[in-house]
């Protein structure tokens, strides 16, 4: 086969091919993408030839992404952004951008390359995080409200990247610092007025007319978003911090989530290009050199970013299981580090080393740091004993609700997990009539129950030294909704150690989950999704055929 549609239509069943493979491996998609990249570029089988097209399509997937994520941070959101995510956010960004600067100069690297290196170990993949922590169920955990709220800071920081970089061309644009930073303020200036008069006086009544139709819809948003890209990159900023104004414009609009839910795909499927495009221009008789450099700096993003958050973490008081499950969510380099040194390489400040030596860092902390996410807890059990010193004597945050007594000498069932499944059917059983008790390590929520009157202890459900201060001799049943088969065995062999004579139920996702927690001694496997879809049933064939339902 020959001709462009023909290469474009290979690339996208190589690529989906690849994409299951990394799903079986349980990896995000971007590294496939990469990895096809390389594999169909001029250093293994030489198919890609229509350099010009993937690379527009590559350009227009990077505007879009940065319009959905400008999209995502609403002004009434960002307020509510933590005292504790903003400061482990500057300080994970600090530490990273000072120490990965040192590290890159005594490699030999020029300064310039140095810092574009540097600042690009610094962003984590928002996508990636949050899909991670949603397939586990703790993206409403306190470790997951925290890392996503430094995630956002990470998502403002890499912008405001964009723009100063973008903004000191090197396109002979001599003068001295002093000028070029009045240039830049000048120009930030502008947007910010121009964005403003958009924002307050024309967006909404545009944004309105064209929501009559969500086709029409659709197209404006990437017309603005690319408009401005255009724009953003004429005014001497970057197509990328253009397109990022585009999507805040219509952050808080009403129409922010249909326009987000529509572009979602199209980002994800322009992105494809980007990646295969930049697996395509590897240049691997440079890339060599690099593989060390890279190993070190993937170390030092793998171990020195985790610890920096459980540092700052424990200072404020949060105990070091909360900080360790934070600090993995940034041991690994985002797409955002490839598009940003990318953008440098555009402007003209570095050559395409930084920019293969910064794809071998993501390649390798997005693929560990994966299975780290994944099984943190586990991980947590085995290093636990050594975090010691990322945790206060009394680490005041979270202890303060383990010292108020709300809790009960004796129960009828005791509920592990207090989520939202387990609140609910923790209240609806104390509802009922019995005495519950329920545990929960999420201080918030251990509040928030207790503010509802039940009784509630504050503690982690499978240490076996909490469990041991627990009525449970005087317990007739015990429920777990925690929301992964590992610790819920861990609780089960918890009890066992301690002799429990009562009954557990416990949670599962699905049937081969039930039939595991079975054999583990569970006493009765709750399938949620199963049962609410059961009662769906019920209560729609009773409004459809009422008299039959009587019968």
């Amino acid at each position: 086969m020959h001709g462009v549609f023909a290469e474009f239509s290979l690339l996208l069943l190589m690529a989906a091919g690849a994409g299951a493979v990394s799903l079986w491996l349980r990896q995000p998609v971007l590294i496939a993408y990469i990895v096809i990249g390389i594999v169909a570029g001029p250093a293994v089988l030489g198919l890609v030839t229509a350099h010009e097209q993937i690379d527009l399509l590559a350009q227009v997937g990077i505007a879009v992404l940065l319009f959905v994520v400008g999209l995502k941070l609403d002004l009434k959101h960002i307020r509510h952004i933590g005292p504790v995510a903003v400061a482990t956010g500057l300080g994970q960004l600090t530490f990273t951008i000072v120490i990965g600067f040192l590290i890159i100069l005594a490699m030999g690297k020029g300064w310039v390359e140095a810092l574009y290196v540097a600042v690009a170990l610094t962003f984590s993949s928002t996508i990636i995080i949050v899909k991670l922590l949603s397939d586990k169920r703790e993206i409403d955990s306190l470790h997951g409200r925290i890392a996503v709220g430094f995630l956002i800071v990470q998502d403002l920081a890499v912008v405001v990247a964009m723009m100063v970089m973008s903004a000191l061309r090197a396109d002979g644009e001599d003068g001295s610092l002093l000028a070029l930073a009045g240039s830049l303020s000048m120009r930030i200036g502008v947007a910010v007025v121009g964005m403003y008069l958009l924002m307050r006086y024309v967006l909404p009544r545009v944004v309105d007319r064209m929501a009559q139709s969500q086709e029409l819809l659709l197209i404006f948003a990437i017309a603005w978003g690319t408009g401005l890209a255009a724009l953003g990159e004429w005014a001497g900023f970057s197509k990328e911090a253009g397109a990022f104004l585009a999507g805040f414009s219509l952050a808080s609009t009403h129409y922010r989530d249909a326009i987000n839910a529509r572009l979602t795909g199209i980002r994800d499927f322009l992105l494809l290009f980007f990646f295969i495009d930049l697996g395509a221009k590897l240049d691997f008789s440079t890339l060599g050199s690099e593989v060390w450099p890279a190993m070190a700096l993937s170390l030092f993003v793998l171990i020195g970013n985790p610890l920096i958050v459980m540092a700052i973490m424990g200072y404020m008081g949060y105990r070091k299981r909360t900080g360790f499950l934070c600090g993995l969510t940034v041991a690994q380099i985002s797409e955002f580090s490839i598009i940003f040194v990318a953008m440098g390489i555009s402007l003209g400040h570095i050559d395409n080393g930084a920019l293969g030596l910064t794809t071998l860092v993501g390649l390798i902390t997005i693929a560990v740091s994966t299975y780290m996410i994944l099984y943190s807890h586990p991980l947590y059990e085995k290093l636990g004993h050594w975090l010691s010193l990322f945790e206060r004597k009394r680490p005041h945050r979270e202890l303060a609700v383990a010292t108020e007594r709300h809790d009960l000498r004796e129960a009828d069932v005791i509920v592990f997990g207090l989520g939202r499944y387990g609140s609910r059917l923790a209240l609806s059983l104390k509802e009922a009539g019995l005495k519950v008790l329920g545990v929960e390590f999420d201080p918030e929520v251990v509040r928030d129950m207790r503010r509802q009157g039940l009784p509630v202890r504050y503690g982690d459900g499978i240490a076996s030294e909490f469990l041991e201060s627990l009525p449970l001799k005087q317990t007739h049943w015990v429920v777990s909704t925690l929301p992964d088969i590992a610790s819920n065995r861990d609780l089960l062999r918890g009890l066992r150690e301690l002799h429990f004579a009562g009954e557990v139920a416990v949670v599962a996702r699905d049937e081969s989950d039930g039939a595991a927690l079975k054999q583990m001694g569970a006493t009765t496997v709750l399938y949620p999704m199963r049962n609410a879809v059961d009662y769906a049933v019920e209560s729609l064939t009773a409004i459809i055929h009422p008299k039959e339902h009587m019968i």
